[in-house]
């Protein structure tokens, strides 16, 4: 039983690992850095989170139900997710679950920006997703242990700007990335061949508009409720299934 706990869900563990390691470097390196440097650091990691969000939105182009276009079918499930992320506070409920991080573990500076821009950025994306099917089905971890290295490495600029909340969000990857792993098996028969699902492309590209955002908030550009939306993905299959029916 332990040995099949581990098999689904090892590349979760790798990639909390890898967070934490990347906290700890990041911690070492921001008390040697200049705020100057500390900066470019998160800049550089904002224009390539710009990068993937742009490479990821683009399979909204190949997620069209019936007549109605990949494009509007992702704009209507960010309005409707982020109207329902609205109503269930997320953004809200997340900051708060970041503070009470910061007061019990007494973090300081930055700590719950940076718990929040963590935990957004390590959860949306495909790799994410289809990492998690994999393990959990499969007891694949190739795609989560790529991700680990990525994650491991972002954590380093992250925390360099914002600190050891970012270590915390590794909580988030244990929820989402294990929860989906272990729920594998009924995920997949619905979604038979996950790399090339509609459904699965249309939850692609609204992740890729996600980490645009997160990317724009890293930049310091603009300041994007991106928590709000995280209903969205999850919607993605449900509309577009609405949109084949409603299609002449």
């Amino acid at each position: 039983m332990t040995f099949d706990l581990w098999a689904k869900t090892s590349g979760t563990w790798i990639n909390i690992f890898t967070i934490c390691l990347g906290t700890l470097v990041g911690v070492v390196l921001r008390d040697r850095l200049p705020l100057p440097m500390q900066r470019i650091i998160t800049q550089g990691l904002g224009l390539t989170t710009l990068f993937i969000g742009v490479q990821m939105a683009q399979s909204l182009t190949r997620s069209s139900a019936g007549v109605v276009d990949g494009v509007i079918l992702g704009l209507m499930t960010l309005v409707l997710g982020g109207l329902l992320g609205e109503w269930l506070q997320l953004e809200d409920k997340l900051t708060v679950l970041g503070n009470w991080l910061k007061y019990r573990f007494k973090g300081q500076g930055k700590f719950t920006e940076g718990f929040v821009a963590a935990s957004l950025l390590f959860c949306v994306g495909p790799l994410a997703l289809l990492g998690s099917l994999n393990n959990g089905l499969l007891q694949d971890n190739t795609l989560l242990v790529l991700k680990a290295a990525m994650d491991g490495l972002a954590s380093i600029a992250l925390t360099s700007s914002y600190g050891i909340g970012v270590g915390f969000s590794s909580l988030s990857i244990l929820v989402y990335q294990g929860g989906l792993s272990l729920a594998a098996g009924g995920l997949a028969q619905s979604l038979p061949d996950p790399a090339s699902s509609p459904p699965v492309l249309l939850m692609t590209g609204v992740g890729g508009l996600m980490i645009l955002s997160i990317g724009l908030n890293l930049l310091e550009i603009s300041k994007i409720r991106v928590a709000s939306f995280l209903p969205a993905p999850l919607i993605a299959p449900l509309v577009y299934q609405l949109a084949l029916l409603l299609s002449p």
